[in-house]
Order: structure tokens, then sequence, then C-alpha cells
């Protein structure tokens, strides 16, 4: 008999043994694997905190106790157990379960999010609410060791130490955030004692050991144990430590003796306790465990072999934005590429690959990445940052401060821009249009497809001072790509067709369906002008007006927030230049959070689609004048 479809919560549960975990762990990991082979999702790392979710569970008295998950993807687990299992194959999928813990879900998440890092601040929070409304229950925080290279876990841990009031924070240590983890704390965590005695113990004690009968053995393992041990305890430990924490481990995180045990007794610790477990990211698929990066957020997938399921031959915008900054590279040398921990969702891995020398990545730590940038610039290099628009949100103050300001050549190479499908909420690109078109000094760039996003890549590296490029998730439209790339006149759109009855300015991928939807208008007689702005700052201030002047109505579209966005850049510029004689509607991302969804099928419901702005302009025919409506 099944035991996961006996479990509608963690009382459930707690009604099985513990010699019956390891059945259940095993059915969840077929259960997950089953559901992201066709629905694609967070893989590798939901595999790797089975037993750590179960054990949480089993050990505390949720969701009375709170478990804050940082990022919030490895929930998978915890969602099949607190009642989520019957739609659990609805995972990421439009009006489904969410790939992330979702308050609006279920009362045991605790705390939305998408980005990692905001864990511990979060359980801080939760900690310390609990304390001021005289409550009693446990608040664990559970991080990725990836979240110790992002800055807001240590401001709080250092929170944490100061306040000192109850609260436990698990690391969770697989050796992977989303890429390889980087830099000196991935190191510390991971150093091995060295030394006389260590090099003794391992070369010599061994054979020593080896050679007694019965019980050499078992000492032999119990002096591994203890190097790792030392490791754990005056490593990493003294870390903690010092920032007031009391620090517990390594323990091995696939055992449920262990883990449970444990978690029992640092339950009854008072003050902030760091436990820290060990785990393997992918546990249980040998494809996840042989490639966790490509597993850490797949697509759909062939189970038996691990392959991803094959889409179209045409290009995705990413490696097109990639070639063409690799291309440039070979010929400048001083151009060089950041990214926060996504190289491979940027792109960015053929670039290391190409120029190991001059590729860096800093880790989850988005505002590092925007000032290091900065600091490469001020002598002479041209940095190209590689990241996701949703991530980019997290570093808008080092783009102002510390590049604009100082009019720094730094291109940002923003993937992900408008409606990104499955991810949801905390990952659709709404807003980098509308906050960058504010900061003076910025270029901002959409490209209307593949073929012009290499040029943008190409004009952007031309610059002497920052711009940005958005491009969509997703496969271009398939049009021809240009052999030899060319500088775009900064600031100038283009007029694709022209028309006297009403206009369609579009950016990025707004273009395509507004030349779609000219189409079917013109076939009732409507006579429409197209214009690619290509640029949201500087704006085409002329072509704008231009047009304007020979239409009666306009409609502005943008895969982007319609606060602050592309429309109303266009509106802006026409009462700056007091065009005030036509219509305008703009068609966009509302004032909403989007949810999770096909990406086709979001677009149509924000509009953004050749029948939407169809519909917008047959809406606005009225005010045409001597317009023959035919249908």
């Amino acid at each position: 008999m099944s035991l996961l479809h006996t479990i509608n919560g963690p009382s459930d549960l707690k009604k099985l043994s513990i010699d019956q975990l390891p059945s259940l762990a095993e059915e969840i990991r077929e259960q997950i694997i089953d559901v992201t082979s066709k629905v694609g999702g967070h893989l590798a790392s939901n595999l790797g905190v089975v037993e750590l979710t179960l054990a949480l569970h089993y050990a505390f008295n949720t969701p009375d106790d709170k478990i804050v998950w940082d990022t919030g993807n490895q929930g998978y687990t915890h969602k099949l157990i607190t009642g989520r299992r019957e739609r659990f194959h609805t995972l990421r999928q439009f009006g489904g379960v969410s790939g992330f813990c979702k308050r609006e879900e279920s009362e045991f998440d605790v705390f939305n999010a998408g980005h990692a890092g905001t864990g511990v601040s979060a359980g801080v929070g939760v900690a310390e609410a609990r304390d001021v409304l005289g409550q009693k229950h446990k608040v664990i925080t559970v991080v990725g060791d990836g979240a110790l290279t992002s800055g807001m876990t240590y401001e709080g841990l250092n929170h944490a130490g100061m306040l000192q009031h109850d609260s436990i924070v698990i690391l969770n240590d697989n050796e992977m955030s989303i890429s390889r983890n980087v830099g000196a704390i991935s190191a510390y965590l991971n150093r091995t004692i060295t030394g006389d005695f260590a090099t003794w113990v391992k070369k010599e004690a061994k054979t020593v050991l080896k050679s007694i009968p019965r019980i050499g053995e078992p000492i032999l393992k119990v002096a591994r144990r203890a190097e790792e041990s030392a490791k754990g305890l005056i490593l990493p430990g003294l870390l903690f430590e010092e920032l007031g924490f009391r620090y517990v481990g390594p323990i091995e995180g696939h055992d449920f003796d262990q883990l449970i045990t444990t978690l029992q007794h640092v339950g009854k610790l008072s003050g902030p306790t760091l436990l820290h477990v060990v785990t393997k990211k992918g546990l249980g698929y040998e494809p996840a465990t042989k490639d966790p990066v490509w597993f850490h957020a797949c697509s759909p997938f062939d189970r038996a072999t691990g392959e991803p399921k094959k889409g179209g031959s045409t290009p995705s915008y990413t490696s097109v934005a990639m070639n063409a900054l690799v291309r440039q590279a070979k010929k400048d040398p001083s151009i060089v590429a950041i990214t926060a921990a996504m190289a491979g969702g940027t792109g960015l891995d053929r670039f290391a690959k190409a120029f190991p020398s001059r590729f860096y990545d800093v880790g989850i730590a988005e505002q590092h990445a925007v000032t290091f940038a900065a600091g490469l610039a001020t002598q002479g290099l041209r940095p190209v940052i590689g990241i996701y628009s949703t991530f980019l949100q997290r570093a808008f103050d080092q783009v102002v401060h510390d590049v604009a300001i100082q009019n720094l050549p730094v291109l940002y190479c923003i993937d992900r821009g408008g409606l990104v499908a499955e991810d949801g909420t905390t990952h659709h690109g709404a807003y980098d249009l509308s906050f960058l078109r504010t900061i003076p000094n910025m270029t901002v760039m959409a490209p209307k497809d593949e073929n012009e996003l290499q040029h943008m890549i190409y004009t952007g590296l031309t610059l002497d001072g920052p711009a940005s490029v958005r491009y969509p998730r997703g496969s271009g439209l398939g049009v021809t790509l240009n052999r030899d790339l060319k500088p775009l006149p900064v600031g100038k759109g283009e007029l694709i067709t022209s028309g006297s009855d009403l206009a369609i300015i579009a950016i990025g991928a707004g273009v395509a369906p507004a030349m779609q939807a000219a189409q079917r208008l013109k076939a009732d007689g409507i006579s429409v002008a197209v214009v690619n702005a290509r640029f949201a700052k500087p704006l085409d201030a002329e072509l704008i007006t231009t047009v304007a002047s020979e239409v009666k109505a306009i409609i502005t579209v943008e895969d982007g927030a319609l606060l602050g966005g592309f429309g109303s850049a266009v509106l802006e510029c026409l009462a700056d230049h007091d065009v005030n004689n036509v219509r305008v509607k703009r068609i966009g991302i509302p004032d909403i959070f989007v949810d999770q969804g096909p990406q086709q099928l979001l677009r149509e419901q924000c509009g953004i689609t050749s029948d939407g702005i169809y519909q917008v302009a047959k809406e606005l025919h009225p005010t045409f004048e001597n317009v023959l409506v035919t249908s």
C-alpha cells in the first residue's frame, strides 16, 4: 500500500514509524520525478531535501511551528505532505500548485519567496513577531549554502545574533546553489583539515589500522568521522558562533535517525542555533546527480534518459544574444562578463568556456555584481552583466549610484524580460523598462526580433555610458540573422508601415503582434501605421510626434508594466510636445502581480497579442473619421 496516499498532513506523517520513512521518501522522489518530467521544475534541489523535509515535519509541530524556506523552490516534498498531494500534478500550471511556497495556497507556507537570500531575514521577522505577541512556537529557517553568497543572508544572521531570540537556521549544504557555488565562503565550508597529523592519519595510520584484525576498519571509520567533525566544528562553526549562533553539525542529511534525533534536541535549545546538514542535490535520480545545474530548473524531459524533450529548431533569444557577445569579445579583449550564479540560465556559460579569464560568477550577489562591474569599467574594461529582469530589481540602487551617476559603460543583458510563464509571480520581468528609463545616462533597448537583438548587443558595446538590452524568454521568431553586426542609431525607432487612421507604437515583444494586428485591420479598411520603437530611452520623439500628427488614435504595446512603462513614456512625449489631438490606449501588464501559466496564455490575459491589439483598435474605431468597417 502506498504510504504517501495516507499522508494528508504532518499529523498523518507522525503516525508512521521512523523505519517507514525511507519508503515514504522513495515514493515522494518517484512522484517528484514523474511530475517534473512532464511539466518541468526545480528537480535536483527538491530531490536533495526529501529526508530533511520529512524530518522537520516529523520533529516539529507544524503549522504551529513555522518553517521558512529560503527561495521556496525546494518545497515540493513540503507541498506533498501538507495537503496538496492530489493537486501536485498541476505544479507550475495555470491555476495549479505554485512551484514556490505561497501563503495564499496553504497555512503551512509561511513566506513567499522566489529570490534566494531572503529566508534568514524573514525568519528573524517571524521569530521577533512571535516574541512580541507572547507566543511560544518554534521558527525554523531552511537556507541552501548558495544563500551564503548573498549579502542579505549575513545581514539577517547578524541581526538574529544580536536579538538572541529562540530560532533555528538549517544550513542545507549540497555544495550547489543554481550553478556550482563560488567564493571564499564555499571554500570555507568545504575546506579539509591539512597538516602533518592529518597527512599521517591518511597515509600511515590507514595501513596500520587496516592490519588490526576485526577492529581495524571500524577504527578507521571513526578516524575519518573525526576529521569531518573537526572540519565542521573548527571551521564553519567558528564563523557562525562569532555571529552569535550555537553551531551544531555537520550531520548527514539523508539519515532519518540522525536528522530527527538532532532536530528534537536542537528544538529544546534556547537562543539562535544553526544546524549544518549535508545533502546530495539530485539524490535518487542519476541524471540529476550528474547534471544538477540543468536539473536545478529544468524543462520537461524524457524520464528514462534525462534528456530534454525536443522543442523547435528556432534559436532562443538567449543564445542569439550570447553568440553576439562572444563574437564581439573575440575582437575586443576589454569585454568581460559577469553573472550572479546564473551562467547557464543567461547563456554566459558559453562566454565562460571561450574566455575563462574574462568571466566572473559572483554568486547570488546581484548588488555586488553591478558595483563590481562599475569598478572594472573605471579602469577601462567593458563589463557585460547577464541577468534576469527579476533579479536586476535587487540591484536598483547600484545601477543608479555606482554605474549611472558615473556614466560608466556597463551593458546589462536583461534576459526573461516580460512574462516568463511557469515560474510565475516572483519571476516575471515586468518592471525593468519602468525603472531603468527613469535613470539619467541610461540607454534602454528592446528588440523586435532576434536579428535586431544581436545588433543591439553590438550597439550597447559601442556606447560610452550604461545601456541595457532586454529580451524575452523562449525561442525567437525564426528570422534570418545578419552575418555582419552594426550599431543602431541611438534613440531612433523604425517606421515599419505608414497609416492615416491608427498608429500602433510597440517595443520589444509587442512589435510582432502589432504587425499581425495591423494586417487584420488593413483587411477591415483601417489604415494603420506600425512603429518599432527600439528604444524606451532615449525615445524617438521626432518619429512619434510625426506619426501622431497623421493619425486619429494611438495604441502602445509593451511586454512590461503599464505604470511608468513604455506607454507612459509615449504619453509624456506627446504632452511635452503639445500633441493633444490624438487618443491613446496602452496595452501591457496591468497593475497586478501576474500568476503562473503558459507564456502565450498570460500575454493573452494582458492583451499583448495580435487579437488583443485588434480588439482594442476596433473599440477605438468610432474615433476614426471616414473609416469603412467591414467586420
